[in-house]
């Protein structure tokens, strides 16, 4: 059986500062059901969980130069190893977190191979003919 989510886990720095930034949990999710998108799961510490959506591709080109240009923006750091800053903006506030690039690469191989980059629209039509062909096996 086929699995339809990708999972992961991963320690990112919360930057508060250039001299100062902690770490967090941070749960990563994608669905097949939802192609398009990745789930990032903040956990900070005395708060409730919070939850981004944001594009996948938009993800996997941050990883290679600057990406983003609303509430979500990503871009490589550099050195050794490769990290990615992260920024996240709402009404609310605005965060700065680093991940390493590895550790992200790593999740976005998984997922493609669950749902390769540009067949993302190829699977929810399979989905919706193989619904019809099983609605016809009912009829008859």
């Amino acid at each position: 059986m086929q699995h339809s989510t990708v999972q992961g886990h991963l320690a990112m720095n919360l930057v508060v500062s250039p001299e100062l930034s902690f770490p967090i949990v941070v749960d990563l999710g994608y669905e097949a059901g939802d192609p398009y998108a990745v789930r990032f799961t903040f956990h900070l510490p005395g708060d409730a969980p919070v939850t981004w959506v944001f594009a996948r591709e938009l993800l996997l080109d941050g990883l290679g130069g600057p990406s983003g240009e609303g509430d979500v923006r990503i871009r490589p750091l550099g050195g050794e190893p490769a990290e990615v800053s992260i920024a996240l903006c709402s009404p609310n506030g605005h965060a700065v977190l680093h991940a390493r690039a590895a550790a992200l690469a790593a999740f976005l191989a998984r997922a493609d191979r669950l749902v390769p980059v540009g067949r993302e629209s190829i699977g929810k039509e399979l989905d919706a003919e193989l619904a019809d062909i099983l609605r016809g096996c009912d009829a008859g």
